[in-house]
């Protein structure tokens, strides 16, 4: 005997009251009270996430997004309804953005599980926003298109374009050194991000925007249009019309879109923008959520083989207003050419081979560049794995130095956060330009949440003898805008018994980008020794209670993406 068809709109999800018929009564007589017609309650929803927060300037244009998404989704027939999910902005966030991205993503879920929606617009951009709100609508799997916020325009001081937060690093480092003065550091301050929306340069938020363009969850060219143009307002439009048209037949589902070409895609697109290393920490969770694992050796052998060809900080020159006047993210995959599976389809009912079809091309511009003329010969990261690192290690050789790519030294080991807070700027540190700067107890348990501590900085007695890098290495990760020859994500981490609890003061360490190696140069009996005298805290003060509680009994490694085991596809391994 059929079903018949499924419940939609305001059907959908009845709230349990033991009578179908008295749920949706009552449904309709408490949404009446905002005022709303029969008509406009017969129609398809469009759920549509409201991410506004007076703590995230980076979302500071959402209100206008989400009027002209609602105006869109209205504009072909269906019901738009705004709905709250937490915020997270990167520099607001305790103890790290981090930490609270899964959370986000349990949020974004359980909402569109929760309310009556035929499909529904995501809203995000920094940091962690975009991944957590498509692993959640990944799981929840309704038709779903993504909006990003768009990236800031750049700033200006003393005749010096600036862009939030590679110059932000850059400039700060200057005044650590003594080369510029307070009063200078604070006019930087005011300049470096001149208006709403996220990191004007190829950091996290833009490689997740980039990826999610990538991926065909987003209409074209919707990664780089900067945030306070009237261009990236259509785009919202154009986004709830498509959402409504979703909406109404049902599709296509994340599911349909999130197939192993259209991951293989999202790895080609990252290494070829000069990607954040968050991001394939971001794309490994989202791939959890569905049956196509991130597998790190076939991203190391794409790194290989895919060249680096967007020209922007912190790995180039230019910013994302550049790359989007040179043709976006449609350019760069017409540029990719038979890297890519342009057969995979997109949200916006196209596959990418239409898209890159009208692909504009721009005379003159050098933001992207041709295959025959990259920016490195490959692409943005490398896959690690020695001694240090039987699990991986991620590198982002296109922000490292040359010279450091391969590199022997003494290791400098901080124990935490707080340690290396303490002893960086000693005068009596023992430490010079050729060692290695360890941090440990920095990764998802161990921090906890795996903060951005891993772009660790120069000492300042080094920084103000000239040095600009040094090799780094630690279980934490770093931004995205960060640069410098740092080796980050170390899996398994140092608060679980990873390798990297055994490294000493002094102890050598070799970085071998070219070879894929990180290795720890003591011999095999030393480091039982050491592993047998090791001391691991199951039960850590901070993680006594609640969500804390939550993440760390459940929170995986680097390599799997820190998604919780019991909301990875499958959820957490049994007993």
């Amino acid at each position: 005997m059929s079903k018949g068809p499924k419940p939609t709109g305001l059907r959908k999800g009845l709230t349990s009251y033991g009578d179908p018929g008295f749920s949706l009564f009552l449904r309709k007589a408490f949404i009446k009270a905002m005022g709303y017609s029969d008509d406009a309650l017969t129609r398809p929803i469009v759920g549509i996430t409201n991410t506004y927060s007076d703590y995230n300037p980076c979302h500071g244009n959402v209100p206008q997004l989400i009027e002209a998404v609602k105006r869109g989704v209205m504009l072909a027939g269906a019901m738009p309804m705004v709905f709250p999910t937490i915020s997270i902005a990167e520099s607001f966030s305790y103890p790290t953005s981090m930490y609270v991205r899964n959370l986000m993503a349990m949020d974004t879920e359980e909402m569109i599980r929760a309310q009556p929606m035929d499909a529904v617009v995501v809203i995000g951009g920094c940091d962690k926003t975009l991944p957590a709100q498509i692993m959640g609508a990944a799981s929840a799997d309704l038709p779903m298109i993504v909006v990003p916020v768009g990236p800031m325009v750049v700033g200006h001081h003393k005749g010096e374009v600036l862009g939030a937060c590679t110059d932000c690093r850059r400039m700060w480092g200057k005044y650590r050194a003594g080369e510029i003065d307070e009063a200078e550091i604070e006019a930087v301050n005011g300049r470096l991000a001149p208006s709403v929306g996220t990191c004007m340069v190829m950091g996290t938020a833009s490689t997740m925007a980039c990826v999610t363009e990538a991926l065909g969850l987003s209409l074209p060219m919707s990664a780089t249009i900067p945030a306070p143009h009237s261009e990236r307002v259509r785009s919202a439009e154009a986004s709830g019309k498509r959402a409504a048209e979703m909406a109404a037949s049902g599709g296509p589902r994340p599911s349909e879109i999130l197939t192993p070409a259209a991951f293989k895609n999202a790895q080609v697109v990252m290494q070829a923008i000069g990607g954040s290393t968050n991001g394939i920490v971001h794309l490994s969770a989202m791939a959890g959520r569905t049956p196509h694992k991130i597998d790190l050796e076939e991203f190391d052998a794409i790194g290989r083989r895919v060249p680096m060809l967007i020209d922007l900080k912190p790995s180039g020159q230019h910013y994302m207003e550049h790359f989007h006047h040179a043709g976006g993210v449609p350019k760069l995959m017409k540029e990719l050419g038979d890297l890519l599976d342009l057969d995979a389809k997109t949200v916006a009912g196209v596959t990418l081979r239409e898209i890159v079809a009208k692909a504009e091309e721009v005379p003159g511009q050098d933001a992207i560049r041709p295959r025959s003329n990259p920016i490195k010969k490959e692409g943005s990261m490398a896959v690690l794995r020695g001694n240090l690192a039987p699990r991986t290690a991620i590198i982002k050789q296109a922000a490292a130095t040359e010279k450091l790519l391969q590199h022997t030294g003494r290791a400098v080991v901080f124990e935490s956060v707080e340690d290396m807070t303490l002893r960086m700027d000693d005068p009596n540190l023992d430490v010079n330009a050729d060692d290695v700067l360890v941090l440990r107890n920095a990764g998802p348990k161990g921090a906890p949440g795996m903060p951005e501590a891993g772009y660790l900085p120069i000492p300042k007695k080094l920084a103000q003898q000239g040095v600009k890098d040094m090799v780094r290495i630690s279980d934490a990760r770093m931004s995205g805008t960060a640069f410098g020859t740092i080796v980050l994500h170390i899996s398994p981490e140092s608060a679980v018994g990873g390798p990297l609890a055994l490294v000493r003061n002094g102890d050598r360490i070799k970085l071998d980008v070219a070879g894929r190696r990180i290795d720890l140069l003591v011999d095999e009996a030393e480091l039982t020794k050491r592993r047998q005298s090791l001391k691991i805290d199951a039960n850590p003060d901070w993680a006594e209670r609640g969500y804390a509680y939550l993440f760390h009994k459940t929170i995986t490694q680097a390599d799997e993406g820190c998604d919780f085991d019991f909301l990875a596809r499958g959820g957490p391994p049994r007993e």
